[in-house]
Order: structure tokens, then C-alpha cells, then sequence
């Protein structure tokens, strides 16, 4: 039976669709436990954040060259929604992370060597209200981000 595995995934950066070499998002939630006299006594919501990275081969990130050229700079490129979608015949998964916003961490890393390709990495922060859906189940709840649209 097929499970779902790294190449099972379809992934789009706004537009674009894109492969990658590897790709990581990850949820920071600061909500706590509360405390009464230093007994746990229910929670307490936290903050939140997302981020993650994609790392891509050159023929890749030369389709981000191109949108960032068409926005008129890497920095003038506007946050965009990713999709990260598998499916096999037995399992489906969906990711949506809305408001991703770029940065270049690794432009070059040369290995004289050679035996694999080059590669450059993008980290990325969410940045809309709208957060994460997984499998279509938003991760913050309406109430959370009533008001920020």
C-alpha cells in the first residue's frame, strides 16, 4: 500500500508551480498552561507564527528570479500562498500556508567537487491573518482573526 512520501508532493508558490529539493513549515503556538498557585488550572491562548523554507535548484529558483524581476526586486516581491498537496491511492494531504513572504538565506554554496546540484535556499514567514489550513481546517479559529481582513 503507497504511502505518501516527499514525492508525492505538488507544490505552488503563488503562481508558480515549482519543484523542490526539500521544503519545511513550521508552526510556532505560544499558548501555555495556566497556573493557580502553581497548579495547572486550564490554558491560556498564545501567540502565533509560521515559517518554513523551500530549498530549490537553480532551473527552480531561476522561476523566482523571474517573478522577483517582474515585481522589480526580490524585496518588492509580494507575499504569496503555497499549496503543498500528495496524493495516493490511499491517502490525500493538504497544506495551505497564505501570505508567504521571501527572503534569500543561501544564494551560493559551491562545492568544487561537483556530484550534486546546486542548490539555494528561501526561507519564508506567513504573514496573512488567514495563517495555515491543513486539509482545509484553518488553524486559527474565526473568532481569533475576526476583524483582520
Amino acid at each position: 500500500m503507497a504511502k505518501i512520501g516527499g514525492m508525492n508532493f505538488d507544490i505552488t508558490v503563488g503562481d508558480l508551480q515549482i519543484h523542490v529539493e526539500t521544503v519545511t513549515l513550521d508552526i510556532t503556538d505560544n499558548s501555555a498552561v495556566a497556573q493557580t498557585g502553581g497548579v495547572p488550572d486550564g490554558f491560556v491562548d498564545g501567540d502565533v507564527a509560521a515559517s518554513g523554507e523551500l530549498e530549490l535548484d537553480t532551473t527552480n529558483f531561476n522561476l523566482l528570479i523571474e517573478a522577483a524581476k517582474a515585481a522589480g526586486s526580490f524585496r518588492q516581491l509580494e507575499p504569496f500562498d503555497s499549496l503543498f498537496y500528495a496524493k495516493t491511492p490511499t491517502d490525500e494531504f493538504r497544506v495551505e500556508a497564505f501570505g508567504c513572504k521571501a527572503k534569500i538565506s543561501a544564494l551560493l554554496n559551491i562545492d568544487a567537487k561537483g556530484g550534486e546540484k546546486h542548490k539555494h535556499k528561501v526561507p519564508f514567514d506567513v504573514t496573512s491573518p488567514d495563517f495555515i489550513r491543513i486539509n482545509g481546517v484553518p488553524y486559527l479559529s474565526a473568532d481569533e482573526i475576526e476583524g483582520l481582513r
